[in-house]
């Protein structure tokens, strides 16, 4: 008798294949499920290997207009990025996969979800989270953190005898000791020979972006728009003054054109250690060609089109808040969703052009204009015009300012203390 039907998230991988195996030893009905986020893969033969395993069902369910258009280019919006250098790319695909499993969970009437997440990782948490708040009711099976599984499955050899046992096709991964996720902002990988944080990279675990020595002698520029934050447009152009050969509209094909330049040009390429959200830390590898240039044009456009006071407040406040929570697993949250609703507002001045060139692993802004731009005027900015405030009125500003200055300085000066360095 059945158990009851589970959603299980499948990669196609040793472990999710091993899990799919497992639930079925178990007495459970298995629907296997993938989402299409751009990654590079083999979605027939997915399929054609969970139905072999004995999954009743393999759904494939493509996200990637939408994992586009409502979550990489909001978080271009809101500048985000963990610990200065992470730009996420793992966990902005979470929430958009975790919402397409649930359908398809709700859709087949599965009582129970499934994921091969570690029990030291962060995508615990994030699909987890992403479960309860789309339906607090739904059962989640973790295979990385229950007992039986994980007495039975102490390391890599007991995986691949059991898929020995039970038929299951493993591919050959000892030249390449570490694990990958890719979506189309970007590929990770990490643990393996990485867990070494002074080991470096092997030239040949680099997947996507060319190494300097295989980029273009010709630099690229490009031109892109942007309206409210968002860009609209991508136009390639001949030269840094020359004629437009190419122009890109609409929001999947400005970022899969942002993808194709950056990773061609050597662009976004980072190996950092980082905090987890479970308190440990761990190394990683990423290539995140696409958002590392949309983000540089965005945030050099808000320089000239964003009010000074504003760009604080959303400095300080709701961008490492927004890339925290999401970072943390917390996209569907009470909190998270508040945070969402304060990137429109800061970008509603944030419009105009971008002019870029990328060459030999770089991206390097060379000049931006705006036609509704107000806040800057070349003019009232010269050292060589009057126009505007007079140099004159600067002196009351400053004595103004000096006010609780000077008294600090004579407080220092009646305890007989000098101000240091």
């Amino acid at each position: 008798m059945s158990k009851g039907k589970v959603c299980l998230a499948y990669s196609g991988g040793l472990d999710t294949s091993i899990i799919l195996a497992w639930l079925l030893d178990q007495g459970y009905e298995v629907v296997a499920f993938m989402a299409n986020v751009g990654q590079e893969e083999d979605f027939e033969a997915a399929e054609k290997k969970a139905l072999a395993i004995g999954a009743t069902k393999y759904v494939l369910v493509d996200v990637q207009e939408e994992f586009v258009s409502k979550i990489l280019l909001p978080a271009v919006q809101v500048n985000a990025v963990y610990e200065d250098v992470y730009l996420l790319g793992t966990a902005l695909a979470r929430p958009v996969i975790t919402k397409a499993q649930m359908s398809v969970a709700l859709e087949n009437n599965c009582q129970f979800v499934s994921h091969g997440c570690t029990g030291k990782g962060n995508d615990q948490i994030r699909f987890e989270q992403g479960f309860y708040a789309i339906d607090p009711e739904i059962q989640i099976i973790a295979p990385w953190r229950l007992p039986e599984f994980c007495e039975k499955f102490k390391g890599r050899k007991d995986l691949i005898d059991y898929a020995a046992l039970k038929g299951i096709p493993v591919a050959q991964t000892g030249a390449k000791p570490w694990s990958t996720d890719e979506n189309m902002a970007h590929i990770s990988y990490e643990a393996g020979i990485l867990e070494e944080p002074n080991t470096t990279p092997p030239k040949d675990m680099w997947k996507l972006i060319n190494d300097i020595d295989n980029t273009p002698n010709t630099p690229q520029f490009i031109n892109i728009a942007f309206e409210k934050g968002l860009p609209t447009k991508i136009d390639l152009l001949d030269g840094a003054e020359g004629k437009i050969t190419e122009t890109v509209t609409g929001d999947l094909n400005i970022f899969l054109t942002a993808s194709k330049l950056g990773r061609l040009h050597g662009i976004g390429r980072i190996d950092i250690v980082e905090n987890r959200y479970i308190n440990l830390k761990s190394r990683g590898c990423y290539e995140q060609a696409p958002l590392t240039i949309l983000r540089q044009a965005h945030v050099d456009l808000e320089g000239l089109t964003m009010d000074k006071e504003v760009r604080q407040i959303r400095d300080q406040f709701v961008t490492p808040a927004y890339s925290r929570l999401l970072y943390n697993g917390a996209y569907f949250s009470p909190e998270c969703e508040y945070i969402r609703g304060m990137i429109k507002p800061s970008q509603v001045s944030v419009n105009g052009t971008v002019r870029l060139v990328l060459y030999k692993g770089k991206s390097t802004v060379i000049g931006r204009f705006s036609d509704s731009e107000i806040l800057y005027n070349a003019i009232e900015s010269s050292m060589d015009e009057l126009t505007g405030f007079s140099p004159v009125d600067t002196t009351g500003f400053i004595n103004i300012q000096s006010i609780r200055i000077k008294k600090y300085g004579l407080t220092k000066k009646n305890r007989g203390e000098e101000v240091d360095l």
